[in-house]
């Protein structure tokens, strides 16, 4: 299918990171979501079979201006790259997304003498977030009282930037950080965190389509439900009467568990929503008050 800007019209445009490492999420969010498409021949634009949508897959680092401008009316980048883009001021934040996060450090060699970013402070730093660097060692370099030739000199370079300290060319680099493998393998560690990021889904502060609003907040909703389901899980318990406050305060629920009566006198069944990565643990504990017929279900979708 040709795509041009009568099958556009009138949709809502939603910017998807068209790789890296946010994409593979990304495509598991908007089926959980049910936002139906097919991409053919690999288009950078394609339309929802099943709302009046169309995904526009751009890179993660123009998405921020794509939304804050109106190019775009719905967005998923990081909370990074809004800052690093300097548009924190024409976007909104709909939603922290809970995956994608990274910390952005400040990372020397193990085998140097700089223990600190204020030791740091004057010499040579290398990054592909030249904004973010810029500012955390322009505030450094003020409380220091460190002038002109003084400053911090930050270089940007585009990738590989853990290669820069063995290269001579950096004392110090400012990179995003997951596990830190990349960075302990190149012989670096971290002295100072700049900031903590994650993937967040985004709109222009300007409603450009006031007729897409209610549009913008079922998607919302709709992910907001699948990061939901799988933060949380199920759990369902029998207890007897007696042991059901100490049952409650192990798993107090998001607003508050649903008992129901058991035929078997003094004996009440409990469902709750439990964080997921609790759930060994408080099934543990439920065992240990008197719990039985101890079970978890996963969520495919939920509401909360």
């Amino acid at each position: 299918m040709a795509m041009n800007a009568e099958i556009l019209d009138g949709r809502l445009l939603f910017a998807i990171p068209k790789k890296g490492r946010l994409h593979e999420k990304c495509l598991s969010l908007l089926a959980g979501a049910d936002i139906q498409f097919r991409r053919p021949n690999r288009l950078d634009v394609c339309v929802s079979l099943n709302h009046p949508i169309a995904l526009v897959f751009l890179p993660a680092s123009d998405i921020p201006s794509f939304v804050g401008k109106g190019n775009v009316d719905l967005g998923i980048t990081g909370h990074d790259v809004i800052l690093e883009s300097k548009m924190q001021d024409l976007v909104v934040e709909q939603l922290r997304l809970g995956f994608g996060k990274c910390s952005l450090q400040v990372q020397v060699p193990e085998s140097s003498s700089i223990k600190t970013a204020e030791d740091l402070a004057g010499k040579r730093v290398v990054t592909s977030f030249e904004v973010l660097a810029g500012q955390y060692f322009n505030e450094i370099d003020d409380r220091l009282n460190l002038k002109e030739e003084q400053k911090t000199k930050i270089e940007y370079v585009g990738g590989s930037v853990e290669a820069a300290c063995s290269l001579g060319l950096a004392d110090g680099i400012v990179d995003l950080v997951e596990s830190g493998d990349t960075m302990r393998a190149a012989g670096l560690h971290a002295i100072a965190t700049v900031l903590e990021t994650e993937a967040v889904l985004i709109r222009s502060t300007i409603i450009k389509h006031p007729h897409l609003t209610s549009l913008i907040d079922l998607i919302t909703r709709r992910i907001s439900g699948v990061i939901a389901a799988e933060k949380y899980v199920v759990c369902q318990y029998n207890i007897s009467r007696d042991k059901l406050a100490a049952a409650i305060k192990v798993t107090p629920g998001r607003r508050a568990p649903t008992i129901s009566p058991l035929e078997e006198e003094n004996w009440v069944g409990v469902s709750v929503m439990v964080e997921k990565k609790k759930s060994a643990t408080i099934m543990d504990d439920l065992t240990d008050i008197g719990a039985s017929d101890i079970l978890v279900f996963n969520l495919d979708n939920c509401r909360v």
